[in-house]
C-alpha cells in the first residue's frame, strides 16, 4: 500500500528545488529557441599571401545560411587586409575567426567590392574589431535608398536567423572617389574603380606582389555573369582594366576561383559585347 509522505515540507522542498533548476536552465544554459549556430568557414591560400572563402551554389536561403558570395583576405607582415564581407553577422565572425587562425595579426582594413547585400551584412563584426572599412562614395546613395531597407527586411524574414533584427548596413569610415593605391606590411594594393559596371560604386583589389585580383561581382569563372540592370558599356571598360592588370589569379564574386585567367576574362568581354551588339538589333 503506498503512503502518503509523512513530511509535506520536504516535498515541497524538493519540488521547488527542481523548478528552480529548470528556471536556471532554461534561463542560462539552453540554446536560445532561434539562435543562430555557430557558422565554420575554411579559406583556400591561393598566393603567397592571399586567401579566399568560396560560397556555395544558389541564392540565399536557410539552405547555405546566407553563404552563397566569395570573401577573401590577405596577410601581411603589418596586418591583414580583407575584401568584403559576406552576406550575414554570423559569417562575418566566422570569417574572423578563420583568419584568427591562421594569423595573429590584426585585420586593419576591410575593401567593400560593393553595397549588395550578399557582401555587407558581414560589416558590423569587422567594425566592432576596429577595422576600417573602405568603399566608393556613390554607395552612400544605396545607403539612403528605400531599395536598402527593403532589402535588408526581406533578409531579416529569408534569412532569420542569421539576419534579425540587430543586423545593420554599416557606412565606410573612408569613401573613396577613384584608383587609388596603399601599401600595408610591404604589400602593395591597389583600388581599381570600375566605372559602375555591375553596380554604380564597384572597385577591384589587385594585389601587386601575389598577381592577385579581388573581382567581386564583375568576373564569374567558366559561366556568364548576372547583368540584370547593370552598365554593360562601363562593364566592358573594367574588363580592359582587368586584363591590363594581368593577373594570375582572379578571385570572382561568386564561384570557384579563376587560373586561367586569360580565358575566362574573355569569356565575360565577349558576353558582354555580345550582349550589347544583339540589343543594339534589337
Amino acid at each position: 500500500m503506498k503512503h502518503a509522505d509523512r513530511n509535506p515540507y520536504a516535498s515541497a522542498l524538493r519540488f521547488a528545488w527542481r523548478a528552480l533548476a529548470v528556471l536556471v536552465y532554461v534561463t542560462f544554459l539552453a540554446p536560445p529557441l532561434h539562435a543562430a549556430e555557430t557558422i565554420v568557414l575554411t579559406p583556400a591560400k591561393v598566393s603567397k599571401h592571399g586567401y579566399f572563402f568560396q560560397g556555395e551554389a544558389g541564392m540565399a536561403g536557410s539552405q547555405n545560411k546566407g553563404f552563397m558570395s566569395n570573401a577573401g583576405f590577405v596577410v601581411t607582415n603589418d596586418g591583414v587586409v580583407v575584401f568584403d564581407a559576406l552576406g550575414t553577422p554570423a559569417l562575418g565572425r566566422a570569417m574572423i575567426a578563420a583568419i584568427r587562425k591562421i594569423t595573429q595579426q590584426p585585420i586593419k582594413r576591410i575593401v567593400v567590392s560593393h553595397y549588395h547585400a550578399d557582401h555587407i551584412y558581414g560589416l558590423q563584426e569587422f567594425k566592432a574589431i576596429g577595422a576600417e572599412i573602405w568603399a566608393h562614395r556613390k554607395a552612400q546613395a544605396y545607403m539612403t535608398s528605400g531599395q536598402a531597407h527593403e532589402r535588408l527586411v526581406q533578409r531579416r524574414t529569408d534569412l532569420f536567423p542569421w539576419v534579425d533584427e540587430n543586423t545593420q548596413v554599416i557606412p565606410a569610415d573612408l569613401w573613396i572617389d577613384g584608383d587609388t593605391t596603399f601599401r600595408m606590411g610591404g604589400i602593395t594594393f591597389r583600388i581599381v574603380y570600375a566605372e559602375g559596371a555591375h553596380s554604380p560604386e564597384d572597385i577591384l583589389l589587385f594585389v601587386e606582389e601575389d598577381r592577385l585580383l579581388f573581382a567581386g561581382d564583375l568576373v564569374f569563372a567558366g559561366r556568364v555573369p548576372f547583368v540584370g540592370n547593370a552598365d554593360s558599356d562601363g562593364w566592358l571598360r573594367a574588363m580592359s582594366k582587368m586584363i591590363a592588370l594581368r593577373p594570375q589569379v582572379v578571385i570572382p564574386g561568386h564561384g570557384p576561383l579563376s587560373r586561367n585567367v586569360a580565358r575566362d576574362l574573355a569569356l565575360t568581354r565577349d558576353y558582354l559585347a555580345y550582349l550589347r551588339e544583339t540589343m543594339g538589333r534589337a
